[in-house]
Formats: C-alpha cells, sequence, structure tokens
C-alpha cells in the first residue's frame, strides 16, 4: 500500500513544525501546541478573519442569511483540507492554516471588489489578492506588543502566496497567471522570515489547501445557485461532474424535500472529489517519490490534483457555472453596483485622505503617490461589505439599492 494512504505514521515529505524555517521573532515554547497550530490559532484570532463573516462570496448579504460568506467558505475549505492532509499523512495544522489564511487579501463585495482595486491600482502595479493576504498577516493585522503582523512561520506565509503554484519559472520569469501580468507589485519588499522561493512550489499541505478550495466553491456555489433560484436540480442532471451524483439523488429520492435533495447532492459531490484528490495526489506523490518537504518544493510540478477525467470535467462545470451563476442578471446587477462603491471610496479617499483614525495618519505619513494609493488600497480591500456602504452614505450621502 502506498505509504501516503497507510496510515501508518507521518509522511516523510510532510512539512512538519519541529523543521520549520521559523518567524521573523523567536517567540517562547508552547508547552501545548506546535508551532502550525500557534499559526492556525493567530489566524482565527485575527480582526482580518472575523471581517470574513461580512464579505461576499458569490451572492451579497442583503440576497438572503443563508448563502455562504467568505467566512463560511473559509471554515469549509479548511474542513476539506484536514480530510484530505489526514488521508495523505500530511500535516493537518498547516494544511488549515493556509486554508484559513488563503482569503484573507479579498475585498469586499467578492471579485468585484477585487477587479476595482486592480484596474485604480494598473499605475502601481495593480492588486492581488494573495500578495494582499500576506500584507494582512505580516503588515496590517497588528495587535500584538512585540511585533507587526502575525509573525507566522516561513511555511505558513509560503502556503499563502504560493498556494495555486509558483510565482517564477526556472528562469526567472512570471510564471502561471503572472505569465502575461507580470509578478504583483510589492510582493518582494514584504517583510518575511527568509527567501519565500518564487520559483518552487509550495509545500504539500498548501496545494491540498489550493484545491480544497476549488471542491468547497464548486459543490457550495450549487447549492446557493439552487438556493437563490437561479438553478433547479433539473438543470444539473446533465452538467459534468455534478451530473452523475444529481442524476443517483434525484432518482433515488425523488419526493423528498428539495433542500434535503440538494444538501445529499452536495455532500456526496464533496466526498467524491476528495476521494478523487486523494487517490490521484497518493499515485502522482508515489510516482515522484519524495523523500522531504523540499524535494516536494523542487520536484518541479504539483503533486496535489484531480484524475485527468475530473479535472476535465470539473473545467467543464466551472464554465456551466460561469454563463448561468456568475453572469446571472441577479448576480451581475448589484455587482456592477458594488464595483461602482468600490470605485468612488478609492477614488475620494486618494484624493483627499478622508479616511477614519489612523488610515488618515498613514496617508499622511506616505512620501509619494504610489505609498498614497497603497495606503488607500490596504483601507478598501480591508473593509467589510456593510462598512463600505457605510462609508459610502457618510461621504457621498447615498446608499445603493441592490435589489
Amino acid at each position: 500500500m502506498n505509504a501516503a494512504l497507510s496510515g501508518s505514521g507521518p509522511a516523510p515529505y510532510a512539512s512538519w513544525s519541529q523543521s520549520s524555517l521559523g518567524r521573523r521573532t523567536t517567540p517562547d515554547p508552547s508547552p501545548t501546541r506546535s508551532e502550525f497550530q500557534r499559526d492556525r490559532d493567530r489566524i482565527i484570532h485575527s480582526t482580518a478573519f472575523r471581517r470574513l463573516q461580512h464579505k461576499t462570496q458569490v451572492f451579497l448579504h442583503h440576497e438572503g442569511q443563508h448563502f455562504r460568506t467568505r467566512l463560511t467558505h473559509t471554515l469549509e475549505v479548511s474542513q476539506i483540507a484536514r480530510s484530505i492532509a489526514r488521508a495523505l499523512s500530511l500535516n493537518e495544522d498547516l494544511a488549515e492554516a493556509v486554508a484559513l489564511a488563503h482569503d484573507l487579501g479579498h475585498t469586499p463585495f467578492g471579485h468585484a471588489g477585487e477587479r476595482v482595486l486592480d484596474r485604480l491600482m494598473a499605475e502601481w502595479g495593480g492588486f492581488d489578492h494573495n500578495v494582499q493576504a500576506l500584507r494582512v498577516v505580516t503588515l496590517l493585522e497588528n495587535r500584538y506588543a512585540e511585533h507587526d503582523g502575525l509573525d507566522l512561520t516561513w511555511e505558513t506565509l509560503e502556503g499563502i502566496l504560493k498556494h495555486n503554484g509558483p510565482l517564477l519559472d526556472g528562469l526567472g520569469r512570471p510564471a502561471g497567471r503572472y505569465a502575461q501580468s507580470g509578478l504583483p507589485p510589492g510582493v518582494g519588499t514584504i517583510p518575511v522570515p527568509r527567501d519565500l522561493r518564487l520559483e518552487t512550489h509550495a509545500g504539500l499541505e498548501a496545494q491540498i489547501a489550493a484545491i480544497a478550495d476549488d471542491i468547497a466553491y464548486n459543490a457550495h456555489d450549487i447549492d446557493d445557485a439552487v438556493r437563490a433560484g437561479l438553478l433547479e436540480i433539473p438543470d444539473l442532471l446533465d452538467v459534468p461532474l455534478v451530473g452523475p451524483v444529481a442524476r443517483t439523488v434525484w432518482e433515488r429520492w425523488p419526493d423528498i424535500d428539495r433542500g434535503r435533495q440538494m444538501h445529499e447532492i452536495q455532500r456526496r459531490l464533496i466526498t467524491f472529489t476528495i476521494e478523487d484528490v486523494i487517490t490521484r495526489s497518493a499515485a502522482m506523490i508515489e510516482d515522484v517519490g519524495p523523500r522531504s518537504a523540499e524535494d516536494v518544493r523542487t520536484c518541479g510540478r504539483t503533486l496535489i490534483g484531480f484524475s485527468a477525467e475530473v479535472e476535465a470535467a470539473e473545467r467543464d462545470l466551472k464554465a456551466f457555472l460561469f454563463a448561468r451563476v456568475y453572469r446571472h442578471s441577479s448576480v451581475m446587477t448589484p455587482v456592477l453596483a458594488s464595483e461602482q462603491v468600490v470605485a468612488r471610496l478609492f477614488e475620494a479617499y486618494l484624493a483627499d485622505g478622508r479616511m477614519p483614525g489612523p488610515w488618515q495618519h498613514r496617508y499622511g505619513r506616505a512620501t509619494d503617490e504610489a505609498g498614497r494609493a497603497q495606503v488607500v488600497c490596504d483601507f478598501v480591500a480591508g473593509m467589510t461589505d456593510p462598512f463600505a456602504l457605510d462609508e459610502h452614505e457618510r461621504l457621498f450621502d447615498a446608499r445603493p439599492d441592490f435589489r
């Protein structure tokens, strides 16, 4: 049996806190928690983590109390990541920490806010939510007496930045999503314990957090779309990946409540995709044969993933959701309105620095336009949806109606 599935103990290629590359400071040792458990706890107790409760996932908060927010999505991702890490004999605590932090850099109003900030920050390099998450945990979340930020371990910081893959290729050129746009601004100036090695892959635990994100939002966006009335269960029967699951539930329990049907579809889809990832990833790990976490980073490929069949079906499912849900008029109408909110706030703050409390002081201390723009960007990116609307009303005496 593959060692990753044998349950015989930690895999030699896992990341373990005893071998961590450390933090920027040297805290007193904890008698009860590993270093990655401390990272997890610092993230959970941060202000930025609590703010996720009032940040949009897909459906804006006004549309209902039961749609997912960034916080509920994040908790679902962390549960899936723990399950996969446990099955592969990897470090559950590190996988959980990266999963819990992976969306800390997201703006209010979901990807709409991110698109606006990327456009408005284009003169200074644009906006990237993974880099923003690093800014949050290293610079902006300042509550500790002895250091700025959360002072997380190198491995957690690496996972936050690189869970979607290396930022550079072997020749030092921007890679993946950055191949056309270049590296996100400021990535090289964020204070970290040591070089994050942008040309290497992240550890397996961070790779798990990335695929757990895909599994969670695929299943839960379907559930929210049915709840919102954008889809009905019969619409799913021939859709790749979810179709076979939906058909099984539809034929086995045709007369039960729709909510029960959807719960069965959702949980079975999550289980199926988790099991596919575990089986396929164990095979890839065995094929490469890493003997350490460093071998994982330098092997030149991602080792956590779907089987080829499920990967293709998952792409088709995303295309279906994009066409039928993410671009539906009932979603796009509030999205366009929220983009206007974010744009107007950014432009107003950049013009005169009228931000509350310490943010106005930071703005005043900036020595050039780029510095002032970064202060404004940090402030706006950290907003919750309701706070952004309150600020819009304060500045412009108007509150958009998203209905």
